[in-house]
């Protein structure tokens, strides 16, 4: 290295001088290329769905073409900026940048499944109706049937959540009892591995024999649903959870609340946010069966109805918002745990 380059603040590596500054950012070029390729994309759905004929007459295929062009141009207003959130940006901004960044091959996948879902259905009518509709056929739906599917939709989240925090809070209560007591284990324990390997749908005629109602007999199965997954992960968490924590709580003073208050529960908790999240997916499935038997209203219902009346762009609209509300629901729940176990976030892999 010379005199020459050491002036000038360039350190040596491995006997060659490479330069201390950083180099300007040159990152947002591609970000720029990509999200302009998913606009162009979204934009080529736009004029298929817009300039070529539809083989039978669908009422939304100009609104729906519209909407298209409209996420086209959201992509492509927001692809130079975004390009530039991720290099200068800090805060929100450059993690919304890099959230759409990430997002980028998902969007180019679904304009591309789009483009062909409509060539398949509305302009060569490929596949045979009314099995299957066309993209603005589900539009269409949610334009014009959208009081209905509403009020199905909140019928169904009150079930759901009424059900669901039942049979979660009878879950932990009894996952913590079996965990810490052996004669609560004793008698309970053989009872759960009766009823445990048996899906919910089963006790659906117990169910509607014992109960007044066809909603308390579903909320009674969402509940059973739920509190199985959560009971025996409850009692998982709690029957692991290391000796020397509660010896340490017992030298200190502690009373046997405290050790089941303070100490077991929170170090279960990882294990009961598995069991929610496995009772979660678990009364969605039973929350269909029961709402297409005996309730009156709810998505179940409605995709029973719809099924009766062939009217299957009714009932792929209905699958569509209750796939939506579960990834809803599950995103929720993810963030509830981060927040209660932030205090684990350096022993856990998160």
């Amino acid at each position: 290295m010379s005199v020459n380059d050491t002036a000038a603040g360039l350190p040596a590596v491995n006997g060659e001088a490479r330069p201390s500054g950083r180099s300007a950012p040159r990152g947002w070029p591609k970000e720029w290329s990509r999200l302009g390729t998913a606009s162009l994309l979204w934009f080529i759905a736009a004029a298929v769905t817009a300039l070529w004929a539809d083989a039978d007459e669908w009422e939304r295929t100009g609104e729906f073409a519209s909407l298209l062009a409209v996420a086209g141009g959201v992509l492509a207003f927001a692809a130079p900026l975004a390009g530039r959130a991720r290099q200068t940006a800090g805060g929100r901004l450059k993690g919304a940048a890099g959230r759409l960044s990430a997002a980028v091959p998902w969007l180019i996948v679904l304009a591309i499944g789009l483009i062909g879902w409509e060539i398949l259905t509305a302009k060569l009518n490929l596949l045979p109706r009314p099995f299957f509709a066309p993209p603005q056929a589900l539009l269409e739906v949610y334009l014009d049937d959208w009081p209905r599917l509403l009020d199905c939709l909140a019928a169904s989240l009150t079930l759901l959540v009424t059900g669901y925090a039942i049979g979660a809070v009878l879950g932990v209560v009894t996952g913590v009892a079996i965990g810490w007591s052996r004669a609560v284990g004793y008698w309970v324990h053989p009872v759960l591995r009766l009823i445990g390997p048996l899906p919910a749908t089963a006790w659906l005629p117990i169910a509607f024999f014992a109960f007044p109602s066809s909603w308390s007999a579903s909320v009674f199965l969402i509940a059973l649903a739920t509190g199985v997954p959560v009971t025996i992960l409850t009692w998982s968490g709690v029957a692991g959870v290391n000796s020397a924590f509660y010896d340490i709580a017992r030298t200190l003073g502690a009373s046997p609340r405290f050790l089941v208050l303070k100490v077991a529960v929170p170090a279960a908790m990882p294990h009961v946010f598995v069991g929610l999240f496995m009772g979660l997916g678990a009364s969605f499935a039973v929350l269909v069966v029961a709402e297409m038997l005996g309730v009156k209203s709810g998505i179940g219902w409605y995709l029973q109805w719809a099924q009766g009346w062939a009217a299957y762009g009714n009932m792929y609209a209905a699958l569509l918002v209750m796939a939506l509300v579960c990834s809803g629901l599950v995103t929720l729940l993810f963030r509830v745990r981060d927040r209660l176990l932030a205090w684990q976030r350096g022993m856990l892999k998160w």
